[in-house]
């Protein structure tokens, strides 16, 4: 583009059928063009061709996904839209927790951004996800970040992990939100597409919900925050809508560029316009900036919106009006006001030291107009941009290759037998990258900013306080098994919402509602699109089995390398409340003589398990069963054990099975324990197996009689293996008959393998 260049206006793409446009380059097919022309009755302007090359990609329009995710309404039930206050379509979803209270919480993906500049990428996905929460009329209280990166010791991990790690921790610490959880996978699948998911709660009564339309002819639409730039054009709508080829991505725009002080501002100054109801209908700008924001938000109002885009301030006076409208400069809101509160409205932000524009008002003409120095260079009908782009049932098959990889099981590997063996598993297991100490990551962020931070990382669920007086708070998690999911993505799928419904319960929290961030490789690939085609359905049968509903979410498509996608990854987060956050039960045994006790039933089920992985390299089998009805009954023992003070500390098990929930417990605060396994397992099953439907607890001395008449009376399988022994430097980890590891011993194995990777 040029300055002296001829402006596209509708006049001019009406009078000029014929000139050529780059729409392949822009990431349109040869239909999708085609169907412009019938939508507009001429060919599009320069500027219309770039809103809907951004509004129609993958990552804005969910076009290969939508046939899939009708499942999450479809088999929502009445009892499961109880609690549902806000679901799918808007910034987030929202549900009652009670005494007036309203939490909002969504995660979303920001990964291949984060690939090419990976402070900056994590960054803004921070931003960008806690806008969506601002929008919803919610305080932003907490962030989580799961992430997956390619193995530890590969070249490019040591590039993007130490960046994406201090983008998420830079920019959440300087909003002053803390990090309660996460996780940090590794895998070769994720080499060259590492994960960057975050995660976002807020806060707000029942009255201060917003939601995101422009209704009200005549009211005004005022753009606020930071002035719109160069970076991110075309950013995330089409980094995230594109394969990286081996060599890199394809198409490289500019990844966006974050400035946290100015979200607090804009997080601040919003919250006050809320206060003084002077807001009639919100949009934060992310993926596809002000394409999205004027085309969404007049879609879901009246119908009509005129935009003056000469209006917009900007910081590079050399923009031209398409790339304004496709830049995601960020820490943007749009919001439509009347005219009446239009004065009050710029005098706040004036005060917060926030740009405000009137850039546009509400009409009552069905499209969005946007002019350019008096020229019309957008007549659209706004739902054709936002919420009416092509639907693709996208072809997928079981593939050939499924078969035999799940006939590979595990049972044909080799076991550890002595106690010296099961000693050196246990030791080099836990110092695997994947069951490894994250403090590494995790002292990065700050943890306990605000001061309602009740448990965070390495606790099964973050939780936070939301009331002071009355102690309600909400606990969440997020978790995935991609090795799981590739084995059987309909089942892994479910295996990540039992376990994160798990986490949730285990921590004394009564789960309520699903967020998920679904990463997949390309949908034009039979074969991924199996895997996401039978994930969404396991994962929409599993919240029905639950009676939890999907709230919302996010579907982040082309994670691979050339030819080769990542695991099938998604990922699964789970919200629920706790009437009193005094009572919630974190991980750690904190004394001596807690009688430990190990619920649910142990099985031989190794395959696709962390052992297998670690130990042998192996991928093939069946993955562990799900049962919900089970997960359910385990669930409601642990939330009323919590609330009735019968168990001290709870963990689940999952990856790496016993052993690991039992180091880590031991750990948490350097107590040690003595086990014996049960007589009709075999010990290395015991300790290994990644069977569902599974805590380890403990239970004080004086409510044990209590905690077993519970557990009996409701059929649930408990038996007792230990009890906790020993504090400080000397104390072990005692498993009867088999061997004895001193703390000193674990904590130096499962610690120094992060520092030893990536410094420090």
């Amino acid at each position: 583009m040029t300055e002296t260049r001829q402006l596209d206006t509708v006049k001019h793409a009406t009078v000029n059928p014929d000139v050529a446009q780059p729409w392949a380059e822009l990431g349109l097919k040869p239909d999708e063009y085609a169907q412009l022309g019938e939508i507009l009755g001429r060919r599009p302007t320069s500027c219309e061709l770039a809103m809907y090359s951004v509004m129609w990609s993958e990552h804005c329009s969910y076009k290969s996904s939508k046939v899939h995710l009708r499942q999450f309404g479809e088999r929502m039930t009445d009892e499961m839209r109880k609690h549902l206050m806000v679901g799918i379509g808007e910034n987030a979803g929202v549900v009652d927790i009670g005494q007036g209270y309203a939490v909002t919480f969504k995660v979303e993906s920001h990964n291949h951004p984060s690939y090419v500049e990976p402070y900056q990428g994590a960054a803004t996905g921070v931003g960008g996800i806690v806008r969506d929460i601002l929008s919803m009329g919610a305080r932003p209280i907490a962030v989580m970040d799961p992430l997956r990166f390619g193995p530890l010791d590969a070249p490019d991990t040591a590039r993007v992990l130490p960046g994406i790690v201090a983008g998420v921790g830079g920019y959440g610490n300087c909003l002053g939100l803390p990090n309660i959880g996460g996780e940090a996978v590794f895998d070769p699948s994720y080499a060259g597409n590492p994960l960057v998911n975050v995660l976002c709660v807020g806060v707000m009564r029942h009255e201060d919900i917003h939601l995101a339309n422009a209704s009200g002819v005549g009211n005004q639409i005022i753009l606020y925050g930071a002035k719109t730039g160069g970076d991110g054009i075309g950013g995330v709508s089409v980094l995230a809508s594109e394969t990286f080829a081996e060599e890199g991505p394809v198409k490289r725009p500019s990844v966006q560029v974050g400035d946290p002080f100015m979200e607090k501002l804009l997080i601040e100054c919003t919250l006050e316009l809320f206060a003084e109801r002077l807001v009639a209908g919100i949009q934060d700008l992310g993926g596809a900036g002000l394409s999205c924001a004027t085309s969404e938000l007049a879609s879901a109002g009246e119908g009509g919106m005129h935009v003056w885009l000469d209006r917009v301030p900007l910081r590079d006076a050399s923009l031209a009006p398409e790339e304004i409208l496709m830049s995601e400069s960020q820490e943007r809101m749009m919001a439509v006001v009347e005219p009446a509160h239009v004065a009050r409205f710029l005098e706040i932000c004036a005060k917060w030291d926030v740009d405000a524009t009137v850039v546009g008002e509400v009409t009552d003409t069905g499209r969005l107009v946007i002019d350019w120095y008096g020229d019309t260079v957008v007549d659209v009908p706004p739902r054709t941009v936002a919420h009416e782009g092509p639907v693709y049932e996208r072809p997928f098959a079981r593939p050939t290759w499924q078969d035999s990889l799940r006939a590979d099981g595990a049972s044909a590997l080799s076991r550890p037998t002595t106690g010296d063996e099961l000693r050196a598993t246990v030791l080099r297991l836990i110092a695997s990258p994947n069951l490894c100490d994250k403090s590494w990551i995790t002292d990065q962020y700050d943890r306990y900013v605000q001061g309602n931070t009740v448990l965070a990382h390495p606790e099964d669920s973050g939780t936070v306080r939301v009331d002071e007086q009355t102690g309600l708070g909400v606990a969440v998690s997020t978790d995935c098994n991609g090795r799981f999911a590739k084995l059987d993505p309909f089942a892994g799928a479910q295996l990540a919402l039992a376990e994160s419904y798990r986490n949730v319960a285990t921590s004394g929290a009564r789960p309520l509602a699903v967020t998920d961030c679904l990463n997949f490789g390309s949908p034009e690939d039979s074969d991924v699109m199996w895997q996401f085609a039978e994930a969404t359905r396991g994962l929409a049968e599993g919240c029905e089995a639950l009676g939890i509903p999907v709230t919302g979410g996010n579907v982040s498509f082309y994670n691979q390398t050339g030819d080769q996608p990542i695991l099938p990854t998604p990922v699964v987060g789970v919200l629920g409340v706790i009437d009193d956050v005094t009572r919630r039960t974190p991980i750690g045994f904190a004394t001596e003589g807690q009688q430990i006790y190990l619920l649910g039933t142990t099985r031989d089920e190794l395959s696709g398990s962390e052992w297998a992985h670690v130990v042998h390299g192996h991928l093939g089998g069946l993955p562990p069963a799900v049962d919900f009805k089970t997960e359910a009954w385990l669930a409601d023992l642990l939330i009323n054990a919590s609330r009735d003070g019968l168990i001290d500390a709870a963990h689940v098990l999952s990856v790496g099975g016993l052993a690991q929930a039992l180091v880590e417990s031991c750990l948490r605060h350097d107590v040690g324990a003595r086990v014996w396994l049960p007589d009709e397992l075999d010990p290395f099953v015991a300790l290994f197996s990644e069977s569902t439907a599974r805590v380890l607890v403990a239970v004080p001395r004086s409510e044990e009689v209590r905690f077993t008449d519970m557990c009996t009376a409701r059929r649930f399988p408990h038996v007792r293996i230990g009890v906790t022994d020993g504090h400080g430097p000397d104390a072990t980890l005692e498993v009867q008959g088999c061997f004895t590891l001193p703390l000193a011993d674990l904590k130096a194995a499962w610690s120094a393998t992060l520092p030893a990777a990536l410094g420090g």
